[in-house]
């Protein structure tokens, strides 16, 4: 995990790559089409760069690379390289979109999964969805992110766990789902205590207290204390691992991030701390 994650400085679009991609990103995507090249059919290059010349390039055939008058499919890879280091974020995903596209067998199944895997490793916004690149982060979950690290930079346990969880979450070299999802509701179990004013309570006796205090609906106390069971039973999250254990993937844990910030600015909003 890098420094500017630890202590927070990266902002969360940044973390989750929305309107950019950085380098690690960049080149783990380059490599797997440098790879998809490799397995295109001799007899089939000339037709494929021409193509990717004239429909996505726009450029002029006459002036693809050639050495002795033929087509270099060596020459067209580097320029093509060249020119995916230099591409906007966004011009990036749609020459992957192309591609997938392009009818070539090399960028199918496996191409599709291997770029999935590598968004997913990066932590990118957006995965390859039915044949397009469709974001699966929405500007209201980011936004919840945020507000609710911002909202309680004065709340130091609080902060802390939800600094904790985004770490875990995001970090690209060894990302830990389990402890990013216990990060996040020990998040929700701080604020219940600090808003029941009770540092022993457990989760659920500090919902109650809320409940009864506050007027928090029945089922959003229900939702909570049930995110709360589902990381607390036998097999759950907060307890060691046994053999047949869930496995806890990205989704898993981006979505325990989420519903719980979102629980908390919901009670930071309706008690007004």
């Amino acid at each position: 995990m890098r420094f500017s994650q630890r202590i927070g400085k990266k902002s969360i679009r940044t973390i989750f790559q929305v309107d950019d991609i950085d380098d690690d990103l960049r080149n783990r995507l380059w490599n797997i089409i440098y790879l998809a090249f490799e397995k295109i059919s001799v007899s089939y290059q000339e037709y494929f760069f021409k193509k990717v010349w004239k429909d996505f390039l726009n450029l002029k055939i006459s002036d693809i690379p050639t050495i002795q008058g033929k087509l270099s499919p060596r020459k067209a890879v580097e320029y093509l390289g060249d020119w995916f280091s230099d591409a906007h974020w966004f011009e990036v995903y749609d020459f992957i979109e192309y591609l997938i596209n392009s009818g070539g067998f090399e960028f199918r199944d496996e191409f599709i999964e291997d770029c999935n895997k590598a968004l997913r490793l990066e932590v990118a916004a957006y995965r390859i969805v039915d044949k397009l690149v469709v974001r699966v982060n929405s500007e209201e979950e980011i936004q919840s992110i945020e507000e609710a690290i911002s909202s309680t930079d004065h709340y130091k346990s609080v902060n802390t766990h939800l600094h904790a969880a985004l770490n875990f979450l995001s970090d690209r070299t060894e990302p830990d789902y389990r402890n990013s999802i216990k990060e996040s509701i020990s998040a929700v179990e701080a604020f219940c205590k600090i808003i029941a004013e009770d540092d022993k309570a457990t989760l659920g006796t500090a919902i109650a207290i809320i409940e009864r205090k506050h007027k928090l609906h029945g089922s959003l106390k229900t939702a909570i204390k049930g995110l709360y069971g589902y990381t607390s039973d036998a097999g759950g999250i907060r307890h060691s691992l046994l053999e047949n254990d869930a496995d806890i993937d990205f989704e898993d844990a981006k979505f325990m991030l989420v519903s719980c910030t979102a629980f908390i600015n919901f009670l930071k909003g309706k008690i007004i701390l």
